[in-house]
Order: structure tokens, then sequence, then C-alpha cells
């Protein structure tokens, strides 16, 4: 017995050192590969900049230009418990997140961040599709995309606009990606999507509605599949809903803090009353109630405008013409207003609204980047170094290829959706619950942009253009599953 064992033992010795050696290597292996992924994530943000490097300036929009300007504000009520009378009208949470990344100067650190965070997310992404794809498939995908859809200039856009894709894709990743992360990704995805979700009043409207999609779809899915309920399918939508609640909290505190009173935006202008009032519906109501009914507006019907922003925004309109005391109560009288019309004129004003959403769904272009003399005017009150460079940048000089690019994205969204069309019957077969997730968060964030954007604000091509690329996205990341599925099969 004694000789039997000792024999075993000696062939079971250059197992017992190929063991050793194997878990003296794999973390190694683990170091280079994390490191390899780290550089693919570099080079697909230095990829999502080329817009901004080409522009000679980062991307702006007047927008942006408040986003900058009360970065400090913000900063000194916070930390220095120095409050100020106002924060301007955007959101403070992505107006404080900027900050440290240009500290009053020129703000290539913001977009540097911006191609960072939305490269590492698309990684993640990609990584959760095709894992045995995951680097060739990402570095592709990234060349594509940045070459041939909107999402670079975005990334490279100093305003809040690309939050909302990454929004939609940290979603996905939470709920149905969950165990390709490891629990640092976790929290930092977490920690995005509560920052998306707090970065623009739309994301929050965004967000609340993916959340009940997600719970209508995970109940759905469970009483189809006649098993029984997942706990951790609910528990994923669950903790969701607990960013969600988490921003909706930390929103109504920070306003409280600012402000004195809580609030989920902070003073704004009355977006929704100039929506219904520009539709048509809320301009014949005030003319007909206005001598009986004394709303502020009634003040100034002479100079209401046509058009939304110009009625919000142009210094001789309604809005910017009134003194402080006459805005607030104008944003009192909001939600009112809009419901006394709406009770009035709600066929009409479903129309309308219905008519905005078709109109924004298929508006997408780089218009948007144009250039813009309200910008001009407002980027002289920077700093001197901001103005600069502002204005020796080729948006300043109105010579972007933006036609051409906007002519290119449209036909590759186009192909796209062929491509989405083409491997159905190949999805059905083969289901992926993670592909299934995905399509169906990509497609309720396209249409929700559009309802919530184009019915809330009024259509423009830059809220549409800043999803759209998440169509071609779709596409390259269902041709990587095929091929990833075709070569299992030839394999077996």
């Amino acid at each position: 017995m004694e000789e039997m064992d000792s024999a075993i033992a000696n062939l079971l010795q250059p197992i017992k050192v190929a063991v050793q050696e194997s878990q003296s290597i794999a973390p190694k292996r683990n170091n280079v590969s994390s490191a390899i992924h780290a550089l693919l994530v570099v080079l697909g943000a230095v990829f999502l900049s080329w817009p901004a490097i080409y522009n000679g300036y980062p991307l702006m929009y007047w927008d942006g230009v408040e986003y900058l300007a009360v970065g400090h504000k913000i900063a000194g009520a916070l930390f220095l418990h120095r409050l100020s009378p106002t924060y301007g009208a955007r959101s403070v949470f992505y107006s404080l997140a900027i900050y440290p990344f240009h500290w009053g100067a020129a703000p290539w650190l913001v977009v540097a961040m911006q191609c960072l965070l939305v490269a590492w997310v698309l990684w993640l992404v990609v990584r959760s599709i095709a894992a045995s794809y995951a680097e060739t498939g990402y570095i592709c995908l990234m060349l594509l995309l940045t070459l041939l859809t909107s999402v670079g200039w975005y990334t490279s856009f100093v305003m809040p606009d690309i939050l909302a894709p990454v929004l939609c894709l940290a979603i996905y990743l939470l709920v149905y990606a969950g165990d390709s992360l490891s629990r640092v990704e976790r929290i930092a995805l977490s920690l995005i999507a509560w920052w998306c979700i707090t970065a623009h009043g739309s994301h929050l409207l965004l967000a609340a509605s993916l959340c009940l999609l997600l719970a209508a779809a995970t109940f759905l899915e469970q009483m189809l599949d006649r098993r029984k309920c997942r706990a951790e399918d609910f528990r994923a939508v669950g903790q969701f809903a607990l960013i969600v609640i988490a921003a909706v909290v930390s929103q109504l505190a920070f306003y409280g803090f600012l402000c004195g009173k809580p609030s989920l935006t902070g003073p704004h202008p009355p977006f929704l009353m100039a929506r219904v009032i520009t539709d048509g519906p809320g301009r014949w109501y005030l003319k007909q109630h206005c001598p009986q009914e004394h709303w502020v507006i009634c003040d100034d019907m002479s100079s209401i405008s046509t058009d939304s922003a110009t009625l919000l925004f142009d210094p001789t309109d309604s809005w910017s013409s009134s003194t402080e005391s006459v805005q607030l109560r104008m944003e009192a009288e909001e939600v009112p207003l809009v419901l006394a019309i709406l009770r009035t004129y709600p066929r009409q004003e479903f129309l309308r609204a219905a008519a905005n959403f078709r109109h924004q769904l298929g508006l997408f272009d780089l218009y948007g980047f144009s250039v813009d003399e309200t910008l001009t005017e407002l980027a002289k009150n920077l700093s001197p170094q901001l103005v600069s460079g502002y204005l020796g940048s080729r948006q300043a000089r109105d010579a972007l290829p933006l036609r051409s690019l906007s002519q290119v994205e449209w036909w590759v969204v186009i192909a796209s959706l062929a491509i989405i069309a083409r491997p159905a019957p190949f999805f059905v077969r083969q289901p992926s619950r993670r592909l299934a997730g995905l399509c169906l968060l990509i497609a309720a964030t396209i249409f929700g942009n559009a309802c919530i954007t184009g019915v809330i604000s009024k259509p423009d091509p830059r809220f549409q253009c800043r999803v759209i690329w998440l169509v071609p996205f779709l596409a390259g990341l269902l041709l990587l599953d095929c091929f990833a599925h075709r070569r299992r099969g030839s394999g077996s």
C-alpha cells in the first residue's frame, strides 16, 4: 500500500506543481488583462474626442455657458456656506460635477471626463454581450460609432445631453447584466445613473418611465415563462427604483438648501406653459378667459411669441422682459394654467402634443452645433481664456461640416434599422435576456426621449440626436452576438 501511495503521489506531483504555477501566474494575467482593458477604454475615449480636437475647442451651446458660469457659486454655497441669490435655471448637479474639471478656464477636462465615462460604459456593454470578442468588437464599434454617428459630438459637448443615453446603458447593465459586473463596477454605475438622473429635468422623467416599464416587463416575463418568480429579477429593478428615489430626494434636499424651498428643478422658466400657449390651445384659452380670469401673462398678451424658445428667452418677450416678482408669479401659476387649458381643450392639445412627438422622433441632425450669436455674446461674460478659445474654434467660424455629417448619420441609422430587422429570426431562435432587455431599453429611450422633449419643450434636432446613435450601437452588438453564436455552432 505504501508503495502504491508513493507511486500515486509521484504521478500527481507534476499536476500539483502545474496548479501552483497557474495560481501564481493568474494574478499576473488578471493584472495584464485589466491593463489592456484600461488601455482600450482610453483609446475609445480618444476616438470619442475627435470632434473637439477637430473643432479646436470643446463644442459649446448657450446653455453650456450657464453651466460653466454658476459652478463656483454652487461650490461656494455647499462648501463655504456662501449662498447666492440665484444659481441659474439649469441643473446645479451637472454644474457642480464639472466645476473641478474647468475651474473657470477652458473646459477640455470636462470633455476628457465625459469621453472616458462613455467609453467605459460602452466597454461594459460590449463585454456583457460578446465576452469572447469583447476587445476586437469594442475597438471596431468605437471606431465606426465615432466616425459615422453623433456620439463623439455629444461627448465633446459641454452639456448634460450625453448623459441621457448613458443612463439607458447604465440601467441595462444594472438590471439585465448585473452578473457580468464586479462589486466596484456596480457601485460606480449606480452613482453614474444617479448623476445622469439629476443632471437634467428630462432625465428624471425618462428614468421614472423606464423604471415603470422594467417593472411591468419583468412581471410579464415571469407570467409568460410560467416558472417561479426569480427574486433577483425584481431585486434588480427595485435597486434601480431606489436610485431614482435617491435622485429625487437629493434634488429636493439640495435645492431646498440652495433656494430655501424643496424643489425638483429649482427656479426655472415655465417651459410647459410656454409649450401649450405656443401650440395654440393656450393662446385660445387666454384670449377667451383673460377678461374674467386675471393670469399674470394676460398683462402682456400682445408680445407673446408663437415660438416657445422666443417666448422664454428673447429679451423683449414675456418671460425675459418681466421683473423677478412677475416671473415668480408666472412660475406659481404655471401648473394651474396648464391644467385649465387641458380641461378646456383636451383633444386639441393631445393632437398637437402627438404631432410634436412624431416630429421630434424623426428630427435628428447636428445643426445644433452651428454658430450662434447669442452664444458668442454670452461667452464674453466668462473668462478671457474661454472667450479666446471659443472664438478661435471652427464652431464660432461656422466652419464645421454639419450638413455632410448629418446626412451620413441619417443613412447609418437607416442601415442599422435594416440590420436590426435582419437578424430578428435568429434572435428569436436563440433568445438572450440581455439582448432583449437592451433592445427594450434602447427603444423605450428613443421613443421616451422624443415624447418628453418634443411635448414639454419643443421639437429640436439636438434632443433626438443625443440618443439616436444607440440604434447603430445596438445593430453592431447584434452582429457581434450573431457572429459569436455562429462560431460556437461551427466549433461544436
